[in-house]
């Protein structure tokens, strides 16, 4: 009896991922990658001092740090990395 609840377990988990993959996929993609360009645009506002562009004061920017302290080494290593044509592909 078990097998047979765990095959249509299986089933309703394969047709609830197939109803993802045409409905939502893509959308959850896209907003991810625009949640990613703001946090970088974010990070380029509050400490582009970082990378020697200087937007706003430093002193709002020294009460944001305990928050984006976790994030600095990833946002620096996105920056400064090289890109090329394939990157806006994908």
């Amino acid at each position: 009896m078990t097998v047979a609840w765990d095959r249509m377990r299986n089933l309703g988990r394969a047709i609830g991922e197939i109803l993802y993959g045409m409905a939502l996929h893509d959308m959850v993609r896209a907003h991810l990658r625009q949640r990613g360009s703001m946090e970088h645009l974010f990070m380029l506002i509050t400490f582009g001092d970082l990378v020697g562009v200087p937007i706003i004061p430093p002193y709002y920017c020294m009460r944001l740090l305990p928050f984006i302290v976790p994030q600095i080494h990833a946002w620096r290593r996105r920056l400064l990395r090289e890109r090329d044509l394939t990157d806006m592909l994908f």
